[in-house]
Order: structure tokens, then sequence, then C-alpha cells
């Protein structure tokens, strides 16, 4: 959960001289870098080799084709979770609108506007497990956030989405400026 995020392009708000309350850019979080995916698939590749070689020197040349194959299911399968990493969800809660962008893989958008004063914040709490859902609804439309977050980063955004909800209804910033 970021502030101020280069992916953020201005929005109306701010045009009219509204400063926000509350503005993040939600992103999934990737553990394996680009570095170590260099590397896995250097060792990847350097055990297929192995292998391969042993079963050409006996005779079984054929099965070099499938250490060939595993090595792009591999690299496919890890540019297309790369590529799903590429998604973002940003949340801007101005005094009188609440604006929802989702940026989905293949820069699908889709963006929910919603009146401050009317929306309904749902958090959905496990006791074992934290915050498992949060959800924005306003006359019969329900926008899911941050589904692909975990479970500590869910129940954090969602304190501060509450809060930045109660500051916008009340009329009032929280104080410190932006929450991140």
């Amino acid at each position: 959960m970021t502030s101020d995020n280069p992916k953020h392009a201005p929005d109306e708000g701010a045009a009219t001289g509204d400063q926000p309350f509350f503005s993040a850019v939600l992103t999934p979080y990737r553990s394996l870098g680009q570095n170590g995916f260099l590397v896995l698939m250097l060792c990847t590749g350097a055990v297929c080799l192995a292998h391969g070689v042993m079963f050409v020197a006996v005779g079984a040349w054929p099965v070099m084709a499938f250490f060939g194959l595993d090595i792009a299911l591999v690299w496919f399968a890890f540019r297309m979770n790369y590529a799903a990493a590429r998604a973002h969800e940003e949340i801007i809660i101005h005094s009188h609108e609440i604006l929802i962008r989702k940026v989905g893989p293949g820069k699908r958008l889709q963006e929910y506007r919603f009146n401050t004063f009317w929306v309904r914040l749902t958090v959905d709490r496990l006791d074992d497990e934290g915050v498992t859902r949060i959800l924005l609804t306003s006359r019969g439309e329900a926008v899911p956030i941050g589904d692909f977050l975990n479970p500590p980063d869910r129940t954090s955004f969602a304190g501060a989405l509450t809060a930045a909800l109660a500051a916008a209804k009340a009329g009032r910033h929280l104080p410190g400026g932006l929450p991140a």
C-alpha cells in the first residue's frame, strides 16, 4: 500500500482544488524478484542440462526434449505470474466522492465512483486470520477491495480505510495528512 504512486493519474477532485482525505495504491506482493527469477532459471537449466546429458549418454536422447519443455513451462508460468502482478487498485477518498480504480492484468481498467455519505464499508473478520474481505457498497453496487492482499496487510488497510471514511464523513482531515 503506497501513497502518491507514479501510476496514479490525477483525478477530477484534484482539478477542483478538493484535497483528498485518503489516497492509496494497492499492489499484489510477489516474493521472487527479477534477480531471483534469473537465478532460478539458471539453476533449473543447469539441472535439466546435466540430467539430459546423462540420458543422451545412455541412448535415451528423446528425454532431452522433455527437459527443454520443463524449462519452457517454468519460464512461462513465472512470466504469467509477473504479468498478473502488474494489477493494482487505487482508492481516493474526497469529501463528497470515493473513486476506486482497478487495473487488472492486460491493463483492463474498471472505475467506480461512490458518494462518501451513502457508501457502506463492510469488513469481514475471522478470529484466527484477521480481515478476510473488505467491501464498499452503495445503491446496490458492491466493490471488493484488496482481495490480493495478505491478511495482515488487509487488516492494516481496513483500519486505515475505516478511519479515512469516518474522517471524510465528518468533514475533517486526519492528523498527519494522508495515511500511507
